[in-house]
């Protein structure tokens, strides 16, 4: 039995169509754009924040709050006054806006956060310059009470 040419466009038709629905289905979706920080590295290494930095702010939190010590390498504070960064305009964005470092990821995973409801959004310091090769920077910390990499690594084990 012989196909008519109308046939033969029909079934290439579908095809494509299904060709082209595939290749929709299967792509990768397209991923979050995060704002550069100040500084020339974080204080983690990236892949190790993006999976934990939300345990390491809850320890900071926990070590500040029921401990009394406060360290500034995993501090909120420091976080957002590296990664929050102004526009052309020099405004700096607010929470929400997908211009805001942290809202950047959290919206594009649907993740509802509540630290800003006590916390600032943006920089208190304007003028911070991170730095990891100096060692008096604000980060380091001396005395009882400094988050430790064990600490880290605890943080990281309960997660698991």
């Amino acid at each position: 039995m012989r196909l008519t040419f109308s046939k033969k466009m029909t079934s290439a038709l579908l095809g494509l169509v299904s060709l082209a629905f595939a290749s929709i289905l299967f792509a990768a979706p397209p991923s979050p754009s995060i704002p550069q920080g100040k500084g020339e590295q974080c204080v983690e290494p990236t892949d190790l924040m993006r999976k934990n930095h939300m345990d390491m702010l809850m320890h900071q939190r926990d070590a500040t709050m029921r401990e009394g010590v406060r360290t500034k390498k995993h501090s909120l504070v420091e976080c957002i006054d590296c990664h929050v960064v102004p526009n052309e305009q020099g405004e700096y964005p607010q929470y929400g806006t997908n211009e805001h470092f942290c809202s950047t990821c959290h919206n594009y995973a649907s993740v509802s956060i509540d630290c800003f409801q006590c916390h600032a959004t943006k920089p208190d310091n304007t003028e911070y310059r991170h730095s990891l090769s100096d060692m008096n920077a604000a980060h380091q910390s001396t005395g009882a009470g400094s988050v430790t990499k064990s600490d880290l690594d605890i943080v990281t084990a309960e997660k698991q």
